[in-house]
């Protein structure tokens, strides 16, 4: 896959490019992790589990408190 320029806009948002966004089948409305790795922004696609779909306490925790972090910036 190509790398791609984007912009980043006074309020700090890019555009993930299509191309990109339709292979990750990234849709409107989901939930991506951005972390800071060796000096450079990564981001992620945060997989929801499908109901009944072991993932551990752990992670379980994780999602609900990444879920939360966003639910009270909506606020």
């Amino acid at each position: 896959m190509n790398a791609h320029v984007v912009k980043v806009t006074r309020k700090g948002q890019i555009t993930i490019p299509k191309d990109i966004r339709e292979v990750l089948r990234i849709k409107e409305g989901e939930f991506l992790r951005v972390s800071l790795e060796e000096g450079k922004i990564v981001i992620s696609k945060l997989g929801v589990p499908s109901p009944g779909e072991p993932v551990g306490l752990e992670e379980y925790r994780k999602i609900i408190a990444e879920l939360e972090r966003e639910r009270a910036r909506w606020r």
